[in-house]
């Protein structure tokens, strides 16, 4: 599964130097990490969703998930500080590498009616955000054993300058903009 690090280093570098007019191989934008975020504020009633969120993240990511808390009360929705209302996992290197093939080739094909994602959902700094809406698209997911359908949260962080570098380094990746 290491087809998409080998795609980057010989394709997608040399299109990036070509298309930037880089004169070091230093400064084309690389992938610098993967944040999977869930956040579940059914949580403040049923605590017990935290766990089987907790482990369905882990196993999309293949790496631990780490339980968030809430840093602030807000009495309206019944949630006191500390209280855990998410899980989150930060991947680098050949995790993050294995999981955006993993994406890219299995998981987006899957979602019904996709015509791909967004191409405006960078923050300015070449860093791309997006949503999910069913998290049973990863081929991990064992549809049988799971009580509630999840959202999650995906960022894709670069080293890229501006939003037209990290878009064009994403697409170079294969990543399925829509027109």
């Amino acid at each position: 599964m290491a087809g998409i690090k080998e795609l980057y280093k010989e394709n997608c570098v040399p299109q990036l130097m070509k298309e930037y007019g880089y004169s070091n191989i230093m400064q084309v934008p690389k992938l610098d990490k993967v944040v999977l975020n869930m956040g579940l504020g059914e949580a403040v009633q049923n605590p017990k969703i935290i766990e089987s969120a907790v482990n369905e993240l882990s196993l999309i990511a293949g790496q631990k998930a780490m339980v968030t808390k809430a840093k602030k009360s807000i009495a309206t929705f019944k949630l006191r500080e500390g209280m855990p209302i998410g899980c989150r996992v930060t991947l680098r290197g050949d995790k993050m590498w294995d999981f955006l093939s993993k994406l890219i080739n299995i998981a987006l094909p899957r979602v019904r009616d996709f015509r791909g994602v967004s191409p405006r959902a960078f923050d300015g700094n070449g860093n791309y955000a997006m949503g999910i809406k069913e998290h049973i698209i990863f081929p991990e997911i064992d549809y049988d054993k799971i009580d509630k359908i999840k959202g999650l949260n995906i960022s894709i962080g670069t080293t890229a300058e501006s939003d037209d570098e990290g878009r064009f380094l994403l697409k170079s990746l294969g990543m399925p903009f829509r027109k």
